[in-house]
């Protein structure tokens, strides 16, 4: 009577590890979404150049008369008053005119003589251009310079382990250019679904793109923002990761299926 009961035992025993270790396959995969999840609209084609955002660190310089003493540093006609000696040196120059300020939450930014300036938004360009208004008032001529100093993207490239921060040392880098500096994407990365998490005004936005085809190309050449999040989702591996769940358990299953076969031997005998 006993005997087909304990021929059961191993397979209710796989059974229900089967049903336990399916709870923790692929584990590792962040950021799901459902079938029927309606991602945010992107139009790649108007999104060409880098735009301040909150929390970013801008440096910023003012000259008077488009750049005149700038000019002169640069043909190193007043350099000796910064290292006595006629040879120059710019880079101390441009160290003592260059101010950091951050961009607060709602935009702004706290510049001496004008107070808080909303420059998030704006790509380079019209930030300088605005500045360079707004300074007219007071100087003749004034030519502003800014570059953005703590930019950096998040890349998860669809394997785990590998993940990555990317400082942006250009202003208008591409989504390709930093999946290739992460390495690309990896080989259980699912080149189909790649998301972009991006902040912005009113909130986080969700993006996904298909860069397995050639398509694919008009978003690859998109350009990134300081704070983005690039997430590669990985190819799910269920019979890998299910073997390797269940390996170390069958090993046991199978001493205690030995132990049980020379037990119902001894008692037959």
């Amino acid at each position: 009577m006993m005997r087909p009961l304990t021929r059961l035992l191993p397979l209710v025993l796989v059974l229900s590890t089967l049903s336990w270790t399916g709870c923790t396959i692929n584990r590792n995969i962040m950021f799901r979404t459902p079938s029927d999840f309606a991602f945010d609209p992107f139009n790649p084609i108007s999104d060409v150049n880098y735009r301040i955002a909150p929390n970013d660190l801008v440096s910023f310089q003012l000259y008077s008369n488009k750049g005149e003493r700038l000019l002169s540093m640069t043909a190193g006609t007043n350099a000796g008053a910064v290292n006595g000696n006629g040879g120059g040196n710019l880079q101390a120059m441009n160290q003592n005119n260059r101010f950091v300020y951050e961009v607060r939450p709602d935009g702004t930014v706290e510049l001496p003589e004008l107070g808080p300036v909303q420059l998030a938004g704006l790509n380079i360009d019209e930030a300088e251009t605005k500045l360079e208004e707004a300074y007219s008032e007071n100087y003749i001529n004034p030519l502003a310079l800014i570059e953005v100093t703590n930019q950096r993207v998040l890349i998860f490239p669809g394997e785990a382990g590998v993940a990555s921060v990317v400082p942006l040392t250009n202003p208008n880098t591409s989504l390709l250019e930093v999946l290739a500096l992460s390495g690309g994407i990896r080989a259980r990365g699912d080149a189909r679904k790649v998301k972009l998490i991006r902040r912005g005004p009113n909130g986080q936005t969700i993006h996904q793109f298909d860069l397995s085809t050639i398509d694919g190309l008009q978003y690859a050449n998109t350009t990134v923002q300081a704070g983005d999040i690039i997430y590669v989702e990985p190819l799910p591996q269920l019979a890998s990761e299910v073997l390797a769940d269940v390996t170390p358990i069958l090993s046991l299953l199978s001493t205690i299926s030995s132990f049980i076969a020379l037990i119902s031997i001894a008692s037959g005998n």
